[in-house]
């Protein structure tokens, strides 16, 4: 780095010094033409020479970035003729050009890419894309200063070849007319006579032209892609949405609020996985099974300890019935009385503006529209494990319905999977009385987390009784003598563990088959592919939510649904990228874990600077006088910066607590506006506070501190 700084100064002192050295030059047209007069005889007598001089001068004139190209291209028009003359700078400028962008790119874009944090991504990635054809826009509108352009290419990840060829051609147009404009030097009284208004509109038109050619030729790819179908001449709906879980239900509702008419297909049950499987029912199991944990060490806050005596079936009873009190937010009524129009049935594409709906009472419904949202979410994914069809398996969807009944949970619960999903899980059973036994292939749960994160849920799990086997790979199963098992490797070692129950939680696969998307030809891999817009091949059809990825959570598919929502409707005016700079997320272990941005693995595997702000819980005074002093707050700030790249929070209300940082992140503000903010007392939320002030102590200036002491000795006297 300090040689980088180094040869950062000799090439600064370098082009001030020339410009020095050339402030009293007379640099008007009368000047340049009686300068290249002295010149004429020795051009004459070494040609070659001349030529070869001219050719690096105007290299290190356009890598240095030095006021003076106009002059010089003036000079090989008038020196060289119009075509030698256009070789001449052509290849020169361009060479220049790519010598300044590569130094910009050595010299300034890590500083940049530390200063930008997690945009830097995005922007980056976005150029990679489209960088060639934004780069080619600008080399055709001279009225953005070329050496800007260099400079400013070099901070991206555009490759030097591409930016040497894109360059060579999209500033020949202008060179062209300067280095004629030089053949007719005795001709010219000012540069208006080059530049004049007239020439530089025409320029910016040229300009313009790229877009209007990539428009073009966005018109003719829609056009091929619908080639083979015929369009409605009208339509029943302005959209259809095909599935009313989180992504599908926000989506709806948009489009009513926007007085469009909507129609929102499900096939099973409104509200999705989220209500009726995933969030809704399992922390209704996690609040009980939480009490039952309290109960069992009341005696750390003063009261006689209990063994909870409960009846399993109650509590899974009382779990329905959580969901029967949320359900109404969800229900056909309520979005019948949105204006929505709620059909309840199995829906498929018959082609890229009809849906057809086999309804729930065996009739067939066929319905036009402009645009469709895919939002038909995801399920449980069951590895092709042998003989697990054999013993029998429960899933996150599953359990709820073949549990209710029981009197007592599983005695025995192997639970497959070490993600969010299964330790929830584990944890839940394990405080409800089953011997759980967690299996995990990766080298510990969690693996998004960091190592230490992963660590402290582990050991909670183990006090709570959970067997956690992290590094061992299901191989099979099998039922011996009415007893079942499963059959693990680790480290090459096999072993087998008897069990009552296994619950599979490896992770979830989206919905993709039977929408009729293979007969449309809609690419899908692991999700269904979409653009920055959420369209998929065709631009009418768009997907959100678990169906799209890149992520599986609830508040994600509300927030994909807005994007999809309005591009469906109004994308043929106005079209918006899906943003996900700021993603909050929680596993709602005991303690809590939530993270937003960056995890210190992440920013070491991406190689992205950061310094490290910790505060942890056990100095916190409300979480000691509630007896929850386990976790810390951990931010990522851009080095030297208060600015955040990361929060990862663990502790009693990690998943609220996260809230403020979300916020601070998506607005751009800092650790020093949240140590600003006043924060009531006793309470959890201080904990941020306090990670703030942590930063602040540790970025406070000596000299000033000892300026201070000082300044307050002279004061005493």
């Amino acid at each position: 780095m300090k040689r980088k700084g180094a040869l950062l100064g000799i090439v600064l002192i370098t082009v001030l010094a020339i410009i020095w050295l050339t402030k009293g030059q007379d640099l008007s047209l009368a000047g340049l033409r009686g300068q290249l007069a002295a010149l004429e005889d020795w051009r004459a007598a070494h040609a070659i020479p001349f030529a070869v001089g001219f050719f690096a001068l105007y290299i290190g004139v356009t890598a240095l970035s030095l006021p003076f190209a106009v002059w010089m291209t003036l000079a090989a028009g008038a020196m060289f003729g119009l075509f030698w003359g256009l070789v001449i700078v052509s290849f020169a400028s361009t060479l220049g050009a790519t010598l300044a962008f590569l130094s910009a790119r050595y010299f300034l874009r890590d500083w940049v890419r530390a200063r930008l944090g997690q945009r830097a991504a995005a922007i980056e990635q976005g150029l990679a894309r489209d960088g060639a054809f934004y780069l080619f826009t600008l080399r055709l509108i001279p009225v953005v200063p070329f050496f800007a352009v260099n400079l400013l290419m070099g901070l991206t990840p555009l490759p030097a070849l591409t930016y040497y060829w894109v360059s060579q051609v999209g500033m020949l147009a202008a060179t062209v007319v300067y280095v004629n404009a030089g053949t007719q030097l005795g001709q010219l009284d000012s540069l208006s006579g080059i530049a004049s208004p007239t020439l530089l509109a025409s320029f910016a038109l040229l300009g313009l032209f790229p877009w209007i050619a990539r428009g073009i030729l966005g018109v003719v790819k829609r056009r091929k892609v619908y080639a083979r179908w015929r369009r409605p001449a009208r339509f029943d709906r302005n959209l259809v949405v095909i599935g009313a879980g989180a992504a599908g239900l926000v989506s709806s509702y948009i489009a009513a609020a926007a007085q469009a008419k909507v129609t929102l297909v499900e096939q099973h049950k409104m509200g999705g996985d989220c209500l009726n499987y995933g969030c809704v029912p399992s922390k209704a199991l996690l609040r009980s099974a939480k009490l039952a944990h309290q109960m069992r060490h009341a005696d750390a806050l003063g009261l006689t300890a209990a063994t909870p005596e409960f009846s399993f079936a109650r509590v899974m009873a009382r779990v329905q019935q959580v969901i029967a009190d949320i359900a109404p937010h969800d229900s056909v009524d309520r979005y019948n009385g949105l204006g929505v129009d709620v059909l309840q049935g199995h829906a498929r594409l018959i082609d890229p503006w009809t849906v057809e709906i086999a309804l729930a009472d065996g009739q067939t419904r066929r319905l036009t529209t402009r645009s469709i949202i895919l939002a038909t979410g995801a399920a449980p994914f069951v590895p092709p494990l042998p003989g697990i069809d054999d013993v029998g398996y429960l899933t996150s969807d599953t359990l709820w319905d073949a549990l209710g009944d029981a009197e007592q949970p599983p005695a025995r619960l192997v639970v497959l999977g070490g993600g969010p999903i299964g330790t929830e899980l584990a944890q839940a059973f394990a405080r409800l009385g089953s011997q759980v036994t967690q299996v995990e292939m990766a080298p510990r749960l969690m693996l998004r987390e960091d190592p230490e994160v992963s660590a402290l849920v582990q050991a909670s799990l183990e006090r709570d009784g959970v067997q956690v086997l992290t590094g061992h790979r299901a191989l099979r199963c099998g039922v011996t003598d009415g007893a079942k098992w499963i059959e693990l490797d680790h480290a090459g070692e096999t072993r087998r563990i008897g069990f009552d129950a296994l619950l599979v939680a490896v992770g979830r696969s989206p919905r993709l088959t039977g929408f009729g998307l293979e007969e449309l030809g809609i690419p899908t891999d692991r999700v269904i592919e979409t653009n920055a817009w959420l369209e998929t091949l065709y631009p009418n059809i768009l997907a959100a939510g678990d169906v799209a990825g890149p992520y599986q959570f609830t508040h994600t598919a509300s927030h994909q649904a807005w994007f999809a929502t309005v591009n469906a409707l109004f994308g043929t005016f106005k079209r918006f990228k899906a943003d996900y700079r700021v993603i909050p997320w929680a596993t709602f272990t005991d303690p809590e874990v939530a993270r937003v941005g960056l995890s210190e693995s992440e920013a070491i595997a991406r190689n992205i600077p950061y310094e490290v702000t910790r505060y942890d819980i056990d100095d916190l005074d409300r979480a000691i006088a509630d007896g929850t002093t386990t976790g810390f707050v951990k931010v990522l700030t851009v080095p030297g910066r208060d600015r955040i790249l990361g929060v990862t929070l663990v502790g009693a209300h990690a998943a609220d607590l996260i809230a403020e940082f979300v916020l601070a992140m998506k607005h751009g503000l800092g650790l020093g506006k949240i140590l600003g903010t006043i924060h009531i007392y006793p309470t959890l939320a201080e904990a941020n506070k306090y990670a703030a002030g942590a930063w602040r102590r540790a970025h406070v200036n000596p000299r000033l501190l000892a300026l201070a002491a000082r300044f307050h000795r002279w004061r005493r006297g």
